[in-house]
């Protein structure tokens, strides 16, 4: 008998770039290929590490890269905006983001971050790309501003950390949502049940690494190599099978991110 196919997973939202532990995001990617990561997308946060991202996913073909301004990082906005916009032309980069607002720390000013999110969104309708959006007690605002912007056509609310009202709200203007390492914490109970109605071809998973490391590798620094034990949980919580979910999520990762997958 045939051995079954390995599950093929889709890391979409990762920071290879910025790992601390041994500072080498190469073998950070290694690792994730042999635990079965068939594509990642390493994401920007400000202009060098979005310059890393593309210079990844120059140097591979399983690794794509997004260009953005993280909302802690909005107060660059005029001193990087120009160099980002260029940027964000390369043809390995396939989102703009991370871009959105953060009320949890407020590292920027709330109207810088407004510019900053408003600036992207137009951006990745200039470009006709995905946009990834970050957003962490801001609902109102970050609903607020899409409304008045409209929705890119292929917009992901990364690390997805709302209950089902907010998913719900998502999902009416057109996003899909992508969840990391929180699906599996225990006091994550509203995001778990925000995942249950979130429709199969809007489901992502991401690792968001080197952040939030899933059960059981709490307490470590995360990884896209990781990014089965989110599926897992992931899983879990939509009432699917691994397997099932490892295949709707890499097929959502290519439809919302453009992201091309080939088995490992």
């Amino acid at each position: 008998m045939d051995s079954p196919d390995p599950l093929v997973w889709v890391d979409s939202h990762c920071h290879p770039q910025l790992d601390a532990t041994t500072g080498d995001p190469e073998a950070v990617l290694d690792r994730a290929r042999a635990a079965g990561v068939a594509a990642m997308v390493v994401v920007g946060t400000d202009l060098a590490t979005s310059r890393e991202a593309v210079a990844l996913a120059d140097a591979h073909g399983d690794v794509f890269a997004t260009v953005g301004l993280h909302p802690h990082d909005a107060g660059r906005l005029g001193d990087e905006w120009a160099a980002l916009a260029d940027l964000a032309r390369h043809p390995r980069v396939v989102a703009v983001g991370e871009a959105g607002f953060d009320y949890h720390y407020m590292h920027s000013d709330p109207a810088a971050q407004e510019a900053a999110f408003r600036a992207q969104i137009r951006l990745a309708h200039a470009l006709d790309t995905a946009l990834v959006i970050h957003t962490r007690e801001a609902w109102d605002d970050t609903f607020g501003v899409l409304t008045e912007e409209t929705l890119p056509s292929r917009t992901v609310f990364h690390c997805f950390t709302g209950g089902v009202p907010e998913a719900e709200r998502a999902l009416a203007l057109g996003g899909a949502l992508s969840f990391s390492g929180i699906v599996s914490f225990k006091n994550a109970a509203d995001v778990r049940a925000a995942a249950a109605i979130c429709p199969a071809d809007r489901l992502l998973v991401e690792t968001d690494s080197p952040y939030l490391a899933p059960v059981p590798f709490r307490g470590k620094e995360n990884e896209p190599a990781h990014v089965g034990a989110v599926g897992e949980a992931l899983a879990a919580a939509v009432g699917r099978e691994v397997a099932v979910v490892a295949a709707e999520t890499a097929a959502a990762a290519a439809r919302w991110l453009g992201v091309t997958v080939k088995r490992v």
